[in-house]
């Protein structure tokens, strides 16, 4: 399998029909040398766009109106002059050209308007297309024709590449043969599955029936949780996470977490945008770029920068000397990051992503992220010997079969964090691992309140507001993690005390909060889901102290001088038979505000962006690192670290470093 490289841009390219002159400022030489000055080694370049426009001469699509000649051969010739590679984007789910001519192919809604993107035809924006329509065999065809004349091309990027629960008419006929019923919407999301998982196989048969080895990957979103199935359609994946598009500088971290267990080379992909795709003329603080870049590695991927370019073919300077700030950096750094794999202790068990489950895995991520544990993400069907600890991220009955293998896992040694009815099977009501108490139901208040042990907080020490329904629960073995005092009443018409929720009764209620017994550490209440929500740091530092106690000496990243947004990572080379420790900090605050603009802009809101990327000094580390250790050494610098044995802990410190330091350890 080829592998990727790790200085890559996406270069958008979606042009109006309506804009004249397209590609005539395009020099070869200017091209070569401005991604040479940046030290882009690899440019995903467009076929056909969203507006249906392609950028070569071609019997099937609609070349741009106002293009003169083959722009992608130029750009492929010019960049492979200079050993840059060049994957090609092909448009899947939209394509407003084919809309135009066949309307009949777009996605519809239950209420019979049209679904997508652009839902009016007096709205501005693209047109999403039915997989289920004939204008799959359309695609396909034009996937063909792209595939031979570019077989030089280093891949296909399909993009776009989800289906709604549509109700066109092929849906619905197909719906019947099937018998769902298209009045049921579990039904049309199941149909609408079928359909997707039907257009990737098609999408990669005609791409591997013309060029067996041609990369090939679907922009659809992140793969989600345990949906491994179409896995064979992909060669490797990319990872879409702009932290200023609404996702957060916690969503890739998450993401990457579980790529990283699905067998496939992948990449991040940011953006140069201030905001989000597509914006001609806003550029991201260069600092936040090498941040950026730099989590990438962290987590074990190689980088994409999205970038558009502008309708004249000129690359922006702007643009490639703030890529050229990062990339330059990652250059330096990629001996220590090439075949490296997760070398985390701990693993999030993500069950599904139903929305409360979201958020159990979630919460749980930012917890590990923000107490510096190196992490996996594996779901219900992966090996989970490997790790030493397991959250299992759900406060809902699990299936039998994952009951049975998380008690092999535990007889055989292994840790585990567990809450709320999490640890019950479906369909049945008692407790399936040792948790060390009785359950009884589901609290009827909402929030109530937790008043740790003292060995389970960091400064809370009274009661605090859980605020998200908890089990009864009653420790009787092990160590209960804290009383839990509800409420003197729900806020209802009825009765409420003032601004939000009424305060707790003097007197516990009876209940615990949970209890740590053996190997496992149950709390009673999701306190995961209700960390997502609230951030309270109160919940967290419940959560951490629960973690310290039930890992003990095991704890594989202990720090001491490191903030909350500072993040760690372990990775292993293994040919190299060496761990490379990275530590990232950076900033994060809020600029800008809620608002509108004129001409159909995208509304204002507030984003969260890095700026200064102030040092770091004197933070010390201890690893728990197997095997001898030989030598430390500060990479790509090349200075010696010192460091200590303590058992089987590398104990070391950093005197200084700024945004991101990476320590190899052989």
């Amino acid at each position: 399998m080829k592998k990727l490289r790790f200085r890559q841009v996406h270069l958008d390219f979606h042009t109006s029909p309506l804009i004249p002159n397209v590609g005539a400022a395009f020099d070869k030489r200017e091209w070569q040398e401005k991604l040479t000055a940046a030290r882009v080694d690899s440019i995903t370049c467009f076929a056909t766009c969203h507006h249906g426009m392609s950028y070569y001469p071609t019997k099937v699509g609609t070349m741009h109106p106002h293009l003169s000649f083959n722009l992608l051969r130029a750009q492929i010739d010019a960049s492979k002059e200079i050993d840059i590679k060049v994957p090609v984007y092909v448009t899947a789910g939209l394509n407003n050209e084919v809309a135009r001519r066949h309307p009949e192919w777009r996605e519809i809604d239950a209420d019979g308007t049209y679904a997508g993107w652009t839902k009016s035809p007096l709205e501005p924006g693209f047109m999403k297309l039915c997989f289920n329509t004939p204008y799959l065999d359309w695609l396909c065809e034009l996937i063909a024709e792209t595939v031979r004349e570019f077989p030089d091309g280093d891949g296909i990027f399909l993009d776009i590449t989800t289906q709604g629960p549509c109700c066109c008419p092929w849906c619905l006929e197909s719906m019947a043969k099937l018998g769902l019923d298209p009045k049921n919407p579990a039904d049309r999301l199941a149909h609408a599955k079928r359909v997707l998982s039907n257009y990737r196989r098609r999408a990669a048969e005609t791409i591997r029936a013309i060029a067996p080895d041609m990369p090939v990957f679907h922009n659809g979103g992140h793969i989600a949780i345990g949906d491994r199935e179409d896995l064979g359609c992909y060669s490797h994946l990319e990872l879409e996470s702009l932290p200023t598009a609404d996702w957060g500088y916690d969503h890739y971290p998450i993401s990457a977490a579980y790529s990283r267990n699905l067998g496939l080379d992948f990449l991040g992909m940011t953006g140069k945008f201030h905001m989000a795709w597509g914006e001609f003329g806003t550029f991201k603080h260069p600092n936040a770029l090498r941040y950026e870049c730099a989590a990438m590695l962290l987590h074990g991927s190689k980088c994409s920068v999205g970038d558009q370019l502008h309708p004249s073919g000129k690359l922006d300077d702007t643009t490639y000397r703030l890529i050229g700030e990062a990339y330059r950096e990652v250059e330096t750094k990629e001996p220590w990051c090439r075949n490296a794999e997760s070398a985390a202790a701990t693993a999030i068990i993500a069950v599904d992503e139903t929305p409360e489950n979201q958020a159990n895995t979630t919460g749980a991520a930012r917890v590990l992220l923000e107490t510096h544990v190196p992490f996996d993400i594996v779901d219900s069907g992966m090996d989970f010997s490997k790790y030493r600890m397991l959250i299992l991220a759900t406060g809902a009955p699990v299936t039998p079969e994952l009951a049975a293998k998380l008690k092999t896992y535990l007889a055989a040694g292994g840790k585990l964090i567990v809450t709320a009815k999490g640890a019950l099977t479906v369909g049945n009501g008692d407790a399936y691992l040792p948790v060390g108490g009785e359950f009884g139901e589901t609290s009827p208040f909402c929030p109530d309140f937790v008043e740790t042990a003292p060995e389970f907080t960091a400064f809370a020490t009274t009661p605090f507001a859980m605020r998200l329904p908890s089990v009864r629960f009653k420790a009787k073995e092990g160590v209960s993690l804290g009383r839990v005092y509800d409420p003197y009443f729900n806020r209802d018409v009825k009765h409420f005390c003032s601004h939000q929720f009424t305060p707790y009764r003097p007197e516990p209620s009876g209940y615990d909060a949970g209890a740590l017994a053996g190997n496992v550490l149950y709390f009673s209440h999701p306190v995961f889901a209700v960390y997502c929500l609230t951030g309270m740091g109160a919940v967290r530092d419940f959560i951490a102290c629960g973690f310290d106690r039930l890992c003990g000496a095991d704890r594989q990243v202990i720090s001491d001088g490191l903030p909350s947004t500072g993040r760690v990572g372990l990775m292993r080379q293994k040919k190299e038979n060496r761990h490379v420790f990275h530590v990232l900090y950076g900033n994060t605050v809020l600029r800008g505000r809620c608002g509108s603009f004129p001409n159909g802009q995208f509304p204002a809101k507030p984003v969260e962006v890095v700026e200064e990327l102030l040092p770091l000094r004197n933070v010390s580390f201890s690893l728990a690192i197997p095997g001898e250790v030989h030598k430390l050494t500060l990479v790509p610098e090349g200075k010696t670290v010192d460091f200590r044995r303590e058992g089987e802990r590398v104990c070391f410190t950093l005197d200084e470093f700024t945004c991101h330091a990476m320590v190899a350890i052989d």
